[in-house]
C-alpha cells in the first residue's frame, strides 16, 4: 500500500468511524497526516498500526465534550506542599511553548513556533535559554526527554526548499546541553515522525528510528554515534516501548487485520532480539505501567468489546475484558490504572491488575460541547497526594481522590481563549505537588490546596 493510499484510507476511516456514537474529530484527520504533508503516518506506523490506532482511538475518544458537575469538596489524604523556591506564576512566552512542554527537575523544556527547545524555570516561569527553529516550528512535537544534563528534541533538517520549490526539509534528532542550550549533536531521521515512537531513552543510549523506517538504532547519548541497530522485515511494523531501560518491540504484519502480534526484547547493549510473547490479533500499544507493557485489541468485528493485555519484561501476560463507561473523550495509562473521561463528563478508573472499574464519578470540569472538539489534556496523578487532576481547555481544574473518585479540589485559571489542538494541545503537568497548566503560549503554575 502506497503512502498516499494509506493517508487517503486514514482520512476516510477517521471521517467515517463512529463507535459508541463517538466520531473522530475533523482536525484529527490532519493531525495524523500533517506537518505540511511531510510526516508520513504510514512510515511511522504502517497500515496495520494505523488501522489499530484508528479503531482504538475511536473507542477511547479524542478531544473533549459533555458537561461538568459540581460535587462537595472534602479534604484529600495528604496536603500539597510547594517545591522549594517555588511561587505561583503565570507567563506568556510567544514562540516558546505552543508545541508543548515536559517537566524535569526544576525546569520546563518546551517547544514553540520560534524555538525548538526552550528552558523555563519551573519555580518562576523565567525563560533561561532557547534553541531557534530551523525555518518553521508549527509541529505538535516538543523536547521529549532529559537525562544526565542533556535535552533530546527535534528540529528541521534544513531551511531550504527542494528544487521544485516545495519545502521537504526532513527532521533531525538533536541533543542539547541542559545548562546552556548548546546543540551537542544532530542525527538525520528517515522521515518526519516526531511522535513518542520515533525516539526514546534506553540504558546507555537513545533508541531512535534511524537510518531507515524499519530500523531502530541505539545512539551514543553524548555523541550521536551509532552503537547498534535492529531492522525488521519488509511488510512488518513494530511499535516500541521501554521497561526499566530495556527496549521492546510489538511487531505485526502490515495488513488491515493482523492475526498475531509478536513482542520482542532487545538487549540494550547489543541489540540482539528475543521473542518473549505472541498475542492474538493486531495489538495496539497504549503505554507502560511499571515493568509491564499495556496493549489493547478489539474482540470481534464491531470493535466495541476490547481486551486489555499487560506483558511483563519476561513475557508473562495477563488479559482482561474492557468496555468503555460511556462514550469516551480521552484515556490515559497512569500507574496501575487506566483513567478515562467520557463525553458525558464522567471520569473512570480501571484497574489493570484486576480488570475491574474501580469508580466512575463526575470529572468536575465543564467540558465544551462535543461539536467543538478541542483536545482534552491528559490527566496527571500525584501519587503522594493520592489525587488525579484534570484540566479543561477553558481552564477549569478538578482533583479527584484516586481511591474513591470523590472530588477533593476544584479551581479555574485564565489560559486565554480556548484553542484547537492543531499545532499543540493544552497540557496539564506536575512539578512535584505544583500543577502547571498550559494552553498555547500561556503557562500557569499553581499549588492545589487539597488537604490540611
Amino acid at each position: 500500500m502506497t503512502t498516499e493510499r494509506v493517508e487517503e484510507k486514514v482520512r476516510e476511516t477517521l471521517n467515517a468511524v463512529a463507535l459508541d456514537r463517538v466520531r473522530a474529530p475533523a482536525n484529527l484527520v490532519e493531525q495524523v497526516v500533517r506537518r505540511r504533508s511531510r510526516r508520513r503516518f504510514s512510515q511511522a506506523a504502517g497500515a496495520a498500526v494505523a488501522v489499530a490506532a484508528i479503531s482504538v482511538g475511536a473507542v477511547f475518544g479524542f478531544g473533549g465534550g459533555g458537561t461538568g458537575h459540581d460535587r462537595p469538596v472534602r479534604p484529600a489524604a495528604s496536603p500539597a506542599t510547594a517545591p522549594e523556591g517555588w511561587e505561583p506564576w503565570q507567563s506568556s512566552s510567544p514562540g516558546a511553548s505552543e508545541r508543548g512542554c515536559l517537566v524535569d527537575g526544576s525546569a520546563l523544556y518546551c517547544g514553540g513556533s520560534e524555538y525548538d527547545a526552550a528552558k523555563i524555570d519551573a519555580n518562576t516561569g523565567k525563560r533561561l535559554w532557547t534553541v531557534e527553529v530551523n525555518r518553521e516550528g508549527d509541529g505538535i512535537d516538543h523536547p521529549f526527554a532529559v537525562r544526565d544534563g542533556v535535552v533530546y528534541a527535534y528540529r528541521n533538517h534544513t531551511a531550504e526548499n527542494a528544487p521544485n520549490g516545495d519545502y521537504a526539509g526532513g527532521t533531525d534528532l538533536m541533543a542539547v546541553d541542559a545548562d546552556n542550550g548548546e546543540v551537542l549533536w544532530k542525527v538525520e531521521m528517515p522521515q518526519d515522525d516526531r511522535t513518542a515512537q520515533a525516539a526514546m531513552l534506553i540504558d546507555g543510549a537513545v533508541l531512535a528510528n534511524t537510518p531507515s523506517v524499519r530500523t531502530m538504532s541505539a545512539l551514543d547519548p553524548l555523541t550521536g554515534k551509532e552503537k547498534w541497530r535492529h531492522t525488521w522485515d519488509k511488510g512488518t511494523v513494530c511499535q516500541r516501548a521501554v521497561l526499566s531501560g530495556v527496549p521492546y518491540l510489538a511487531c505485526l504484519p502490515d495488513v488491515e487485520k493482523p492475526d498475531a502480534t509478536d513482542v520482542l526484547r532487545l538487549d540494550p547493549a547489543t541489540g540482539s532480539a528475543t521473542k518473549i510473547a505472541t498475542l492474538p490479533g493486531g495489538q495496539q500499544l497504549m503505554g507502560t505501567t511499571g515493568d509491564r507493557m499495556v496493549l489493547i485489541a478489539a474482540q470481534g468485528g464491531g470493535g466495541k468489546e476490547l481486551r486489555l493485555t499487560t506483558v511483563s519484561g519476561s513475557g508473562e501476560r495477563v488479559s482482561h475484558p474492557y468496555r468503555t463507561v460511556g462514550a469516551p473523550a480521552t484515556s490515559e495509562v497512569i500507574g496501575d490504572r487506566l483513567i478515562s473521561v467520557s463525553w458525558q463528563g464522567k471520569a473512570s478508573a480501571y484497574s489493570l491488575t484486576t480488570g475491574k472499574t474501580l469508580w466512575t464519578r463526575p470529572v468536575g470540569v465543564e467540558l465544551p460541547s462535543q461539536e467543538t472538539m478541542p483536545s482534552l489534556p491528559s490527566p496527571v496523578v500525584s501519587a503522594g497526594q493520592g489525587v488525579v487532576y484534570f484540566l479543561s481547555p477553558t481552564g477549569d481544574l478538578s482533583g479527584l481522590d484516586l481511591r474513591t473518585g470523590e472530588q477533593v479540589w476544584r479551581d479555574h485559571v485564565d489560559l486565554g481563549k480556548a484553542r484547537p489542538p492543531f499545532g499543540g494541545s493544552p497540557q496539564l503537568l506536575l512539578y512535584e505537588d505544583a500543577l502547571v497548566a498550559r494552553n498555547g503560549s500561556t503557562i500557569v503554575s499553581l499549588l492545589p490546596r487539597t488537604g490540611g
